[in-house]
């Protein structure tokens, strides 16, 4: 395979001056691009100054994640395998060559992930993919080694390759033919949940999605965007609802339908509660974004189910924060 690491940058020069190092030094077998979103900051100038070896794919302005990595891909079409990986993540040695392996060995899987750790924490795991995630029956996402907010210390008890239902956009290593055949990310959602969006599109049209744990990086986390950000929880909010009615089976998008209402303004009523009027408002401008998405989401989801394989049984069948409720906090035999 003719392999690309892109990593998408946006105004992100101080990420890059510290973590791109170790890209370019650890990826022997494939090229190193970094696709700019349009930045204002110095990026350009420090990527043709200090690392002449990284190819760069300029963009006009800022596409956000999701098109924005729709378009720069497009313009890497020479390429087998694309590895995205955020510009706040160190690669040590032997990293790529697991994920590439994954891909080579086994044609039906779209997707690989490795185990993604904490920057800060290397003894535990990070919060934005772990060592592969999940989903659970109402829509809230999950990982092996993350449940909420609570992280588990890496033991080696996720090493282990398997089939998941999604893998980090933070480290997300796919095959080009595979991303093309679906359309690549959905460009509206900006950024947040695009991943998972595109790897249930990948379960339901027949392909599958791994993490290979063979592989691991150290992810800094919250470079773009604070978990705390109302524009993250507006994002997180929208574009899990939007997923959700693109993706989910009848079934489940009716009990979606019925239960969801109320858990989202718990949330924005636990946000006022707090003091935090913005990401209450959040949670009602993402209700109010996403039924103004309706009759767009609709031609979407009769596109995407056209055909569509068997419900991925990766789709916990329960509540995880009903689990998580009553003291089970780790994602062991969950599924």
């Amino acid at each position: 395979m003719k392999v690309a690491v892109v990593i998408l940058n946006y105004n992100g020069a101080e990420h890059l001056r510290h973590f791109l190092p170790s890209v370019v030094q650890n990826t022997v077998a494939a090229d190193v691009v970094v696709a700019d979103n349009g930045s204002t900051d110095e990026s350009l100038q420090l990527l043709e100054s200090e690392f002449a070896s990284v190819r760069i794919v300029a963009l006009e302005r800022n596409y956000g994640f999701a098109e924005g990595y729709n378009r720069a891909l497009a313009q890497l079409g020479e390429y087998d395998c694309f590895v995205l990986l955020n510009s706040d993540v160190m690669t040590p040695e032997g990293w790529l060559e697991p994920l590439v392996a994954t891909l080579v060995s086994h044609s039906s899987i779209a997707a690989v992930g490795p185990k993604i750790l904490s920057y800060k924490e290397p003894d535990k795991f990070e919060y934005a993919g772990a060592s592969g995630g999940f989903i659970d029956y109402l829509g809230y996402p999950f990982c092996r080694g993350r449940i909420l907010s609570t992280l588990e210390q890496d033991r080696g008890q996720y090493d282990n390759m398997r089939e998941v239902f999604w893998v980090s956009g933070a480290a997300f290593c796919v095959r080009r033919s595979a991303f093309e055949e679906l359309g690549g990310f959905c460009g509206d959602f900006f950024a947040h949940m695009e991943e998972i969006d595109l790897c249930w599109r990948m379960h339901l049209k027949g392909w599958r999605v791994m993490v290979q744990p063979q592989s691991a990086v150290y992810h800094l986390g919250g470079g773009t965007l604070a978990a705390s950000s109302p524009r993250k929880r507006y994002l997180n909010h929208r574009n899990n609802l939007a997923m959700l009615y693109r993706c989910a089976s009848p079934l489940q998008r009716l009990v979606v339908a019925v239960v969801r209402p109320f858990l989202d303004l718990a949330a924005a009523l636990g946000y006022a509660l707090k003091g935090d009027k913005e990401g209450a408002r959040a949670v009602f401008r993402a209700w109010r974004d996403f039924i103004g998405w309706h009759k767009r989401l609709s031609a979407e989801r009769r596109q995407i189910r056209k055909n569509a394989a068997p419900q991925c049984r990766y789709i916990y069948k329960g509540s995880i924060i009903l689990r998580y409720i009553f003291g089970k906090k780790n994602c062991e035999n969950i599924l």
